[in-house]
C-alpha cells in the first residue's frame, strides 16, 4: 500500500484533529473503567440483543471468561486511545478500535423494536455512533497522519535503519 504523506496543512490538521478526539474517546472511556474498581461489563452484556446476544450473555455468566472481558475493555480502551493520541501504532490502534466497535455494535444494535437499560442519545436505525466512529478510524486508516505528527515518524525511522 503506497502511503500518501503530503497532506495540505487544513487536511493534515483535521485529520489529526480527528484522530485526537477520537483517541481521546477511547482513552476516556478506559481511564473511567479503571478508576472505577467495581466496573464490570456484566450489565452491559447481559442487555445484549440481536443476533449474537445469546453469545455476549454467555460471556457474561462465565466468570472466568468475564473477567478476561473486563480486562481486556479496560486495558484495551486505554491502548487505543493513547496509540491514538501518541499517533504510536496508530495504524493498529485504529484496528483494535474497529474491533471494539464492530463488538459493541454487535452486542447492541440499533434494530428496530431494540430497548436497552442503558439510554442513548438519539433514536438510531441500523447507523449508530459506533458506525460513524468505525467509518472514521477506517478514515485514518487510509489517511495515517502519524508518520508527520506522532511518535510512529520515529518508530517508522528506527525499523528503516536495521
Amino acid at each position: 500500500m503506497i502511503e500518501q504523506t503530503s497532506y495540505s496543512r487544513a487536511q493534515t490538521f483535521w485529520l489529526v484533529m480527528l484522530r485526537l478526539l477520537i483517541g481521546w474517546h477511547f482513552l476516556y472511556e478506559g481511564i473511567v473503567k479503571i478508576l472505577n474498581s467495581g466496573w464490570t461489563a456484566y450489565p452491559y452484556l447481559m442487555d445484549s440483543q440481536g443476533f449474537f446476544a445469546e453469545y455476549f450473555q454467555s460471556m457474561a455468566a462465565n466468570p472466568e471468561f468475564l473477567a478476561v472481558a473486563n480486562y481486556i475493555n479496560i486495558y484495551g480502551l486505554t491502548l487505543i486511545g493513547l496509540g491514538l493520541i501518541l499517533g504510536c501504532f496508530s495504524r493498529i490502534a485504529c484496528i483494535g478500535g474497529i474491533v471494539f466497535l464492530g463488538m459493541y455494535y454487535l452486542s447492541h444494535p440499533p434494530f428496530i423494536g431494540a430497548t436497552y437499560m442503558m439510554p442513548t442519545e438519539g433514536s438510531y436505525l441500523w447507523i449508530d455512533k459506533n458506525v460513524i466512529e468505525i467509518g472514521a478510524l477506517m478514515v485514518l486508516i487510509y489517511f495515517p497522519t502519524s508518520r508527520i505528527i506522532g511518535l510512529d515518524r520515529y518508530i517508522s525511522k528506527l525499523f528503516k535503519r536495521k
